[in-house]
């Protein structure tokens, strides 16, 4: 099963996401760690992104065919890195699980944006401003989505497990839960 964690930074996908991986024993993929792993080999100049995004594909996809569950944690914003989750899921033969983590309360997004402190060596984390500006596009099927403001992120995971179980079962649809 392929699981992943879209949202802006600072919505709190990346706590979510490691604790679902850490309960499930699921092959972890942040696209912040490969991200800044391709910066620091210097093989690339400027934008990262679609790198990283490809190289998280082709890790997932691989670990996928070996029959791992494979959390991936990233904001996914626009329809062709949406996509590219679906092909990996479809290539594997894996269910697919879209999570899109929010934090509707824009003052407590903001406090988190502005107080929090980097994890990776070298990733200097984003400003508000940048999170304000960033590009995210409107998804075409609406993913099980978790509201940070109004749960814990122990309710987040309670949640998404019970949305894995859903999905291994085929009572929900394969490629996200579509709300009205």
């Amino acid at each position: 099963m392929l699981i992943v964690f879209s949202g802006l930074p600072g919505t709190g996908k990346t706590t979510i996401a490691r604790e679902l991986a850490r309960q499930t024993a699921a092959v972890y993929l942040r696209i912040d760690v490969i991200e800044q792993a391709i910066r620091e080999a210097g093989v690339l100049a400027g934008d990262v992104g679609a790198s990283g995004y490809g190289v998280a594909n082709a890790l997932a996809l691989s670990s996928l065919q070996l029959g791992h569950t494979v959390v991936a944690d990233c904001v996914n914003p626009v329809r062709e890195s949406r996509q590219a989750w679906k092909a990996v899921a479809v290539a594997a033969k894996a269910a697919l699980l879209n999570v899109r983590v929010i934090c509707s309360d824009q003052q407590e997004h903001q406090r988190r944006v502005e107080t929090r402190t980097g994890d990776i060596p070298g990733l200097v984390p984003p400003s508000w401003a940048s999170v304000l500006a960033h590009e995210y596009e409107v998804w075409d099927e609406v993913p099980l989505t978790l509201d940070t403001a109004c749960m814990t992120p122990e309710q987040a995971v309670t949640t998404t497990m019970a949305n894995l179980t859903s999905v291994a079962s085929g009572l929900a649809p394969r490629w996200g839960a579509k709300r009205p």
